[in-house]
């Protein structure tokens, strides 16, 4: 009797721990959600990331411009800089960043030290804009990139949230881009 109450209590344990682990969100990730349907969401780990970029043709020059952003220490996202092949409309100016530095480079234009901190990036998925993201983790020696179409995940005209969040195991798990 005594080792059935034991053995009971056991599982009963590890069953409650088992539910307590993946309930308690402390898996730190790059949620990238719907707005209007918090329910469509997609997560990456963001333990190893050291940045990632968000790239697409932009609506009035028609050229591709690329955002570069990386995480800082109060998990906040920061916009580092941005690369695009043509300067024109809608194409922002260095003075708009104190302390950027403006540069012609062999691929186009680019801002670099903008340092703009952006607790959560709003954004729609473009109908001809074909907004990619690209993740790079740090894999010892080399940094490798994930690239994905944000159309295969959303549907145009979608608005979306990119942000930093810390999710349950489960969730995670559930709603990991694959």
């Amino acid at each position: 009797m005594k080792k059935k109450f034991c053995f009971i209590t056991l599982i009963a344990f590890f069953i409650c721990f088992f539910a307590g682990l993946c309930g308690l969100p402390f898996i730190n990730a790059v949620s990238l959600s719907a707005r209007k349907n918090q329910s469509q969401k997609y997560y990456l780990n963001a333990a190893k990331l050291k940045h990632f970029e968000i790239s697409y043709t932009h609506s009035v020059n028609k050229g591709r411009v690329t955002d570069f952003y990386s995480i800082n220490s109060n998990n906040s996202l920061v916009l580092f800089k941005t690369r695009f092949v043509s300067y024109g409309a809608g194409i922002p100016e260095p003075e708009d960043f104190p302390g950027a530095v403006f540069a012609k480079t062999s691929s186009g234009y680019e801002i670099s030290g903008i340092d703009r901190e952006i607790p959560r990036l709003v954004m729609a998925v473009g109908l001809i804009a074909e907004h990619k993201i690209v993740f790079f983790y740090s894999n010892e020696t080399l940094l490798v990139p994930y690239e994905y179409e944000l159309k295969s995940l959303f549907a145009p005209q979608t608005s979306i949230i990119i942000e930093l969040k810390k999710v349950s195991l489960a969730d995670y798990i559930l709603n990991k881009v694959r």
